[in-house]
């Protein structure tokens, strides 16, 4: 391959002979040549074209430093050189540009930007030159050209975006940035409304400074410029056909953004500040703290209403990234917004955290996914350039903070944020990127942090220099305030009303503060309107069965294939049987059974969406719920012809990420109730990966946000001999979190009652999210098994299942063996017919919210039995330290001979299984034979 050669030793030839490579290999020159060549115009082209080598002269000096025998083209070599350098500065001027606000960062020199390595010298300054069109100009002096290349990609805007591969993209940038001047396109009007937003900011962060000092806000200061930033945002993309922004931030300036951009009361943050609720007092949760909470407005722009939505959100600053994109998603199928043009997500970041946490890269990859697409997130960075208290040189590795994002080839705008006229433009025409071409998009605003990482914080421990410069600094808002002055559009009174305007407003509004209460939690309108808060006992046992000719109908309707679509014959034949399975009403297996819950659901017009790694197929080769043709590769999914009254169905497999992936499903339910939601892991014990998003989020967030979600997460759980990754998807990090109604965690035993929690899921009145620890082997186990009776009216979800039994075998009972999942059916296979005689088994299907009742209500029969916890997992791990205590009171409370129930399973272990097989295969029979074969003390002695 041809490398990007130093361009001051060619000659006009060698360009030409680089072009002939371009048009007849490209794949053989560098990429920054093959771009180079995409660039041109036509004249430049036809100077490359027309340019003949000079012929019989074995002395030609090569190199633009100096040719021979050239006065007749020495117009298009001047011109070729100028072009490399126009090049090389809409490439690399960032570089040079002047973005820090805080002059530390030392400028280096960049021989790419030095005319010299073009081979052109001062003498050529004055020369006039083939311009072709750059800067809206025929022809210019080559002075002309540097001076205002300096300008447009050296001032106080640097962007990147040569790196873009779509030409159209890369032209529009250019037209945006070097025939538009910033500086004029604020008229005195515009230019009041930042110096105004600046007042508000900066005001805002004095105000609470004074009336609160010392208190934790995490203030803007030194960033006061993303106001007017985010004010642009708005009115631009109103003009642009935005209708509804759903923005994610982390601490810094949030509530600032709440206040002088969402819209919240200044009363209701003055009031939070008092240590009063957020919420009315009749709604539970345990609240959070006023730097995480979100809320929601409308922000009307000459009669364009758009509705914004803060998104709530943990201290793991970027954790709320994949939620708000999920949100975004939801909120465009809602619309129909097809073209991902009315609905956008507005991200803010820290600079740090946006180079430095992975869940970033991960959402920017969803960016261009068929499943997870939004049409582009505009992203702003308020780069603070420092981490609490870490520099860029130990927190990253490029030069700047947003480099993550040029993965996808996202366009990012630096920007020094004391130009707050430059901050609005770039804010600007990034709207306008992302709306036309349906693209992530990046600002990167550089300013400073005036307070260290809090306001109790003392920022000059570790960057004393840093902060000296920052102490005698004016304000991002003085400094415009004085430009505005000198420039004859404003006047000094003009300046201090605005801040005289926004004390006077402050001072009644914390006045109002004193009696602030909140009259209503916004958690259930929109599209929770209907939906009732109650915790899921109140509702637990409904019917979700279903006619059995309907039952019949969806079976039939899943095999069907589309006429000249060739499927594989392996899955005709499961096909197939699934159809005759149903037809014979009995032999109903998980995969089936699963399939005609989600078609019941989509018949009744409820969606569904499905995503995980490799989820289409399964893991286990047993879902497929997408066929491919053989033949072309379309796809087809048979669930789409069970859909009616609007439901939509998508099945995605999804990228190897389980933190976003979660993240954006999780988005995806907080925003849309009405259809079911799921995320799959390949493994249950991938989900781990994912524990930021459930521990923040799914666990916590309606207690933390009143926030509500019927996500569905399925963790294929058991322990197969498969080793200590592929066993356990953690029952007991689950359980540990679950209190107050907030989890809903099943491990069931048989396809029906699969069937029937999918199908709950959707019937009740409220939404919480559902965790399903599904099986591996039970897949195709010939007991785990269903008959169609089980899946018809009046029909259930069973949160116990008890083997069935006559009264006087029930009196006869010597043991009860409670457990739960895969294990059930290795100790049916391990007991022998006498066992079945005095042992009863019972399997709890629901683990939390704990069965209490239901559980009572079925060992009031056994008061002289003892009584067993069973389970796979070691001890250490799976349900039994959870569970034993809630059993035990059970007990206590029928008052049974036996008060306590003893524990079976695999001793304390440090690793979640072996990794060798046969050891696996002997565990699992101790364990079957321990507990069938218990002796309690009392037999013991």
């Amino acid at each position: 391959m041809y490398q990007n050669e130093n361009l001051a030793s060619l000659s006009l030839s060698d360009v030409k002979e680089l072009y002939g490579i371009f048009i007849s290999k490209p794949d053989d020159l560098d990429e920054n040549w093959k771009n180079f060549f995409l660039d041109l115009d036509e004249e430049a082209l036809k100077l490359v074209k027309q340019y003949e080598h000079p012929q019989n002269n074995t002395n030609i000096q090569l190199g633009f430093k100096e040719e021979k025998n050239l006065d007749l083209k020495s117009d298009a070599v001047r011109a070729l050189r100028a072009r490399l350098l126009i090049r090389a500065y809409r490439v690399g001027g960032h570089l040079m540009a002047n973005l820090d606000p805080l002059g530390i960062v030392e400028k280096k020199y960049i021989p790419d930007l030095d005319p010299k390595t073009y081979g052109l010298s001062q003498s050529d300054y004055d020369e006039n030159i083939i311009a072709d069109g750059v800067f809206g100009l025929e022809r210019a002096t080559l002075g002309e050209l540097v001076s205002k290349l300096k300008k447009t990609y050296c001032g106080n805007i640097g962007t990147q975006f040569m790196h873009i591969q779509d030409k159209e993209q890369r032209d529009w940038i250019m037209q945006n940035l070097e025939n538009i001047n910033p500086e004029d396109q604020f008229t005195k009007k515009g230019k009041y409304a930042i110096l105004e937003r600046l007042t508000a900011a900066e005001y805002f962060e004095q105000f609470l400074d004074k009336k609160y000092t010392g208190t934790k806000r995490f203030g803007l200061e030194g960033g006061e410029a993303l106001i007017p930033a985010l004010e642009q945002i708005l009115k631009h993309g109103g003009k642009h056909g935005v209708e509804e922004v759903i923005v994610g931030m982390p601490h810094r300036g949030r509530l600032n953004v709440l206040a002088n951009f969402m819209g919240k009361p200044f009363s209701a943050i003055f009031s939070e500040f008092q240590g009063n609720a957020s919420k009315p007092d009749d709604v539970q949760g345990s609240g959070d703290v006023k730097y995480h909470l979100g809320t929601s407005s409308d922000r009307n722009f000459k009669n364009i209403n758009i509705h914004l939505s803060l998104t709530a959100n943990p201290s793991h600053l970027e954790a709320v990234n994949p939620v708000v994109v999920g949100k975004v998603r939801a909120k465009q199928d809602q619309r129909n917004d097809n073209e991902r043009r009315r609905v956008v997500g507005l991200l803010m970041h820290g600079d740090a955290a946006f180079s430095g946490q992975g869940l970033v890269a991960e959402t920017l990859d969803l960016s261009g996914l068929k499943g997870y697409k939004t049409g582009g997130t505009i992203h702003f960075i308020v780069n603070n350039q420092i981490g609490f208290t870490t520099n860029p040189a130990y927190s990253r590795s490029g030069p700047y903070c947003s480099d993550v994002a040029l993965m996808v080839q996202a366009p990012i705008f630096h920007v020094n944020g004391d130009d707050p006229e430059a901050v609005v433009y770039v804010s600007r025409i990034a709207t306008e990127f992302r709306q036309k071409f349906n693209k992530d998009v990046v600002i990167d605003m550089f300013c400073y942090r005036r307070q260290g990482h809090n306001e109790s914080d003392e920022p000059a421990f570790t960057q004393p220099l840093m902060y000296e410069k920052i102490k005698k600094k004016a304000t991002t808002r003085s400094i415009y305030s004085d430009k505005l002055i000198a420039d004859g559009f404003i006047t000094s009174e003009e300046s201090l009303g605005l801040i005289e305007d926004w004390s006077k407003k402050l001072e009644k509004d914390l006045e109002v503060a004193k009696n602030y209460k909140p009259n209503k939690a916004d958690w259930l309108e929109g599209k929770w309107s209907g939906m009732n808060g109650k915790n899921s006992k109140s509702n637990s046992d409904i019917n979700t069965g279903l006619e059995k000719n309907q039952i019949l109908k969806l079976s039939h309707m899943l095999a069907r294939i589309p006429e000249n679509f060739t499927v594989n014959k392996k899955i005709l034949k499961q096909i197939d049987k699934r159809r005759d399975a149903v037809n014979s009403k009995v032999g109903i297996d998980w995969a089936n059974a699963e399939s005609l819950g989600l078609a019941s659901l989509l018949s009744e017009g409820i969606s569904v969406r499905l995503s995980g790694q490799d989820s289409g197929r399964g893991t286990f080769s047993q879902r497929h719920a997408i066929l491919v043709d053989q033949l072309t590769e379309n796809k087809f999914s048979p669930l789409s012809n069970c859909s009616q009254l609007g439901a939509r169905v998508e099945i995605v497999d999804s990228p190897l990420s389980e933190a976003s992936v979660l993240g954006f499903e999780y988005g995806y339910s907080l925003a849309e109730p009405k259809t079911l939601v799921i995320w799959e892991a390949q493994f249950g014990d991938f989900v781990n990966g994912a524990q930021m998003i459930i521990d923040q989020f799914v666990a916590s967030g309606e207690s933390k946000w009143l926030r509500m979600s019927g996500l569905t997460m399925l963790l294929p759980h058991g322990y197969e001999g498969q080793g200590p990754e592929h066993s356990s998807a953690r029952i007991e990090r689950f359980l540990q979190l679950c209190a107050e109604d907030n989890l809903q965690l099943v491990n069931c035993s048989t396809p029906a009652n699969y069937f029937h929690v999918l199908r709950r899921q959707m019937h009740r009145s409220f939404r919480k999210p559902l965790v399903i620890f599904t099986p591996k082997s039970l897949l195709r186990h010939k007991l785990a098994v269903s008959n169609l009776l089980d899946l018809t009216k009046n029909s259930k979800f069973e949160r116990v299942i008890i083997d069935k039994k006559s009264i006087e075998e029930k009196n006869k009972t010597k043991r009860v063996i409670l457990c739960s999942g895969k294990i059930y059916y290795d100790l049916i296979a391990g007991m022998q017919e006498k066992d079945k005689s005095k042992i009863q088994l019972l399997r709890l299907e629901q683990l939390y919210p704990f069965p209490k009742d239901l559980l009572e209500k079925e060992l009031k029969l056994y008061k002289e039995a003892d009584f067993i916890w069973c389970q796979e997992e070691p001890k250490n791990m799976g349900a039994w330290n959870y569970i034993s205590t809630f059993i035990n009171e059970v007990l206590a409370n029928i008052k049974t001979k036996n008060p306590t129930v003893s524990f079976v399973g695999r001793k304390a272990s440090a690793s979640t299984a072996t990794g060798l097989y046969k050891r696996h295969v002997i565990e699992q029979d101790a364990i079957v034979k321990d507990a069938i074969n218990y002796k309690s003390e009392i037999d013991k002695n």
